[in-house]
């Protein structure tokens, strides 16, 4: 949520930027707020009035009763303004409301260096890692479902008949490779000096419209019945809810965290969804990285967050690119993001695996997460970035390390947490195909 000064002082600027993001329809809003809030300020106005009048009533009282005088007009009236001020109370925090409902669906001011464009396909290619083209083994790699039912590893048929579709069965050492890749992911973000946390996995719904877009919510979030509760979509919404109405002192900045969760999503009108597979499902495991500091120090944490998922992918055998999303492709909170793809030698394509955003001041300021540094008091930076998604992690990792037998060499990085080197197809023998350290 941008600040509503901005509204009243450069609202050209706020409809400009609602043009870049492709958002026409929603330039009536700045016109709407703009005259919801003079009618506020009016109200105020009249309320601020009514106070001072109460106050030099209260004065005349006293005096007239010092000098034995009567004082019931007086008094009369200093009984009459409460009931006027509360009304006007009433009216004005009905505007209130109606305000921040609009102030919510007026996207936030973008990051200058963003790239115009009107969705995903006008997204900006930033650096492939390694560079250049990647290289395609000459042999078939097989789609990932197939190889996780080849080598025993899964049971998507089981998994359609007890809960729907977009949901599986890991067994086996897909599931072992399943905890260690989070395993792994957890470590590595904690040597990089993050805080591991286990977040809530159900916020309330003051939370979800603080850290998200209605349209995000209407797409993703599962309610729970009768309950003012969701459950999450990543855990980075309950870590940022975590300093709701907070005031944090400067001296404690950065605050870097690192949080493992389960996450749901509805995934609504969402294409793949009956595909099988643990490409686009509606529950998987999740290691996130959120950092909340001063606003001077936001995009170099959004460039370090961004190279921490290059690098633990790249420690997992797999090529990778980062691209940067254009004005079209920000939800609305977002002033700045970009997309880690991994490659896809399947496909020949990549495939995003993880999303660094630099939500600025947006999220803090529906939040009230607020930075006092030396006397001054201001909303704080929040940034999040996935570290480690197991569905699609698990779909690069087979994909990239996938020989021409069907077996998987496990990374490196991975052997401490696995406890075998090797996963052969199930035909073999499961315990003469693992290759202990």
């Amino acid at each position: 949520m941008i600040d509503i000064k901005l509204i009243r002082e450069n609202p050209e600027l706020v409809k400009e930027n609602i043009k870049k993001k492709f958002q026409e329809e929603k330039l009536v809003l700045v016109d709407k707020v703009i005259k919801l809030d003079e009618d506020w300020r009016k109200l105020k106005y009249k309320e601020d009035g009514l106070r001072s009048e109460r106050n030099k009533i209260s004065e005349q009282i006293n005096k007239l009763k010092k000098q034995g005088k009567s004082a019931k007009g007086e008094i009369k009236k200093a009984k009459e303004i409460p009931g006027k001020i509360e009304k006007l109370q009433e009216k004005r925090k009905k505007l209130e409301e109606e305000i921040r409902k609009i102030m919510y669906q007026i996207p936030n001011i973008i990051h200058k260096s963003v790239p115009l464009g009107k969705d995903d396909s006008e997204n900006v290619e930033l650096e492939k890692i390694p560079k250049g083209e990647p290289k395609t083994p000459n042999y078939k790699i097989m789609h990932h479902a197939d190889l996780m039912e080849k080598l025993g590893g899964s049971d998507f048929d089981s998994a359609r008949k007890n809960s729907g579709s977009g949901f599986y069965y890991l067994l086996g050492d897909i599931a072992i490779l399943h905890t260690a890749i989070i395993s792994y992911a957890r470590d590595f973000m904690i040597k990089k000096g993050f805080t591991y946390t286990i977040p809530p996995f159900m916020i309330r719904s003051d939370v979800v419209k603080g850290v998200m877009s209605f349209e995000e919510i209407d797409a993703m979030m599962y309610k729970i019945e009768g309950e003012d509760l969701y459950l999450i979509g990543t855990s980075e919404h309950s870590m940022i809810g975590m300093f709701k109405d907070k005031e944090i002192s400067g001296k404690d900045l950065p605050l870097a965290l690192t949080s493992y969760s389960p996450c749901f999503r509805k995934e609504v009108g969402s294409h793949g969804i009956e595909e099988k597979g643990v490409f686009r499902v509606h529950q998987f495991e999740k290691q996130e990285m959120v950092v909340i500091c001063e606003p001077e120090d936001s995009y170099k944490w959004y460039e370090k967050m961004l190279n921490y998922t290059v690098e633990i992918f790249r420690n997992l055998n797999v090529p990778v690119r980062k691209l940067e999303c254009c004005s079209g492709d920000l939800a609305d909170l977002k002033a700045k993001s970009a997309d880690v793809e991994a490659w896809s030698p399947r496909q020949k394509k990549y495939f995003e695996v993880g999303s660094c955003t630099n939500m600025e001041e947006a999220q803090a300021r529906r939040l009230n997460i607020r930075i006092k540094n030396k006397g001054k008091i201001y909303f704080a930076h929040t940034l999040n970035n996935t570290v480690l998604a197991t569905s699609r992690g698990i779909i690069a990792l087979l994909e990239n390390n996938q020989q021409k037998d069907g077996s998987i060499k496990i990374p490196k990085a991975l052997w401490k947490y696995t406890g075998f080197r090797e996963i052969k197809t199930k035909k073999d023998g499961e315990k003469e195909n693992k290759k202990k350290k």
